[in-house]
């Protein structure tokens, strides 16, 4: 797309920019920031209107984000777990994104676009806590400018080199197209294989929640321990009940704490019950032999309609504020 940018019209430039923003905001594998760089550079070169650009490109990276946010708004933490499920970088996955808006509150809407894997899930996420709109509108159209400026001012600072080889690739035409598509299909099969290999350090033992009930009705519960992070629980209210409550930062503070002697199920919220498991490794790791996530997490408890305590007031208090700053 880059090398044809150059010969087009100023206005169709505009529009083509625009598109490649919005497929890419939307979450398509279209890489939008080469397209801008090289759109800075033919602004640089008197080819294109500056303003039309930027407006352009700031509104195609709001338009998807208010999409993303109004759908996790309305659906909740299930659009970020389709996405994660679906995405092709398993770092997107939902409990680390929770985790840096814990740590950045709502300014990580302004750096998500230049963080690999934030920008797609972080506007769902924001509806899903409820942030206000006006605040959201505010932080995401900051984001997306100041992601747009820096790619337009990068083709800018590099417009000679730019110029100078555009006209190589359009000479080049569609050996220069091919070997792109061919680029973006390693991209995608590399991070395929990237997933595929994450899906598979996620394998081991789980126990189902039809067993977990059958020992805490039996009387020999295991020690169970709810491994979400604050924003999944203000998200999720309720617990398996008797659960301990230990995200997986904390988790290295309180392994002494922990039984050797008892069978330990941990659970989260998120896909593939990935976080569950980083804490079962941690667990073994240390020792610890008698340790299995809960296959389904809470979603799967909660589905089969076992009873979910509500988490302490306090506890729920601390989980909205950090949810919500």
């Amino acid at each position: 797309m880059q090398q044809h940018l150059a010969s087009l019209s100023g206005g169709v430039a505009v529009l083509v920019v625009i598109v490649n923003v919005l497929l890419d905001q939307i979450g398509l594998p279209v890489p939008a920031l080469p397209t801008l760089i090289v759109a800075g550079a033919i602004v640089a070169n008197g080819n294109a209107p500056a303003a039309g650009l930027f407006l352009g490109a700031t509104a195609a990276c709001v338009i998807p984000d208010l999409g993303w946010y109004l759908a996790g708004r309305r659906y909740g933490s299930r659009v970020m777990k389709l996405l994660c499920r679906i995405s092709l970088s398993p770092d997107s996955c939902v409990s680390q994104t929770q985790l840096r808006f814990e740590r950045w509150g709502a300014s990580a809407l302004v750096i998500a676009k230049f963080v690999p894997g934030l920008a797609i899930i972080a506007p769902p996420l924001a509806g899903a806590t409820r942030m206000g709109w006006r605040r959201f509108m505010l932080y995401s159209t900051l984001g997306g400018a100041l992601w747009v400026i820096a790619g337009l001012a990068a083709g800018m600072l590099l417009r000679r080199q730019i110029v100078q080889l555009l006209p190589q690739l359009q000479r080049l035409g569609s050996i220069v197209l091919a070997v792109i598509v061919v680029l973006l299909g390693m991209f995608i099969a590399l991070k395929w294989r990237q997933r595929r290999r994450f899906l598979a350090t996620l394998r081991m033992a789980r126990i189902s929640v039809a067993e977990l009930y059958r020992l805490i009705e039996a009387g020999a519960a295991p020690v169970i321990v709810d491994v979400r992070s604050l924003t999944a629980r203000a998200l999720e209210p309720r617990r398996v009940p008797g659960a301990l409550s230990i995200t997986i930062q904390d988790m290295a503070r309180h392994l002494e704490h922990l039984p050797r002697d008892r069978d330990i199920v941990l659970y989260c919220s998120c896909p593939n019950e990935a976080s569950a498991v980083q804490v079962a490794r941690i667990l073994i790791s240390s020792g610890f032999k008698r340790v299995r996530p809960l296959h389904g997490g809470l979603d799967a408890w909660i589905a089969a309609g076992y009873a979910a305590e509500e988490l302490p007031t306090a506890e729920l208090q601390s989980a909205l504020s950090t949810a919500l700053s």
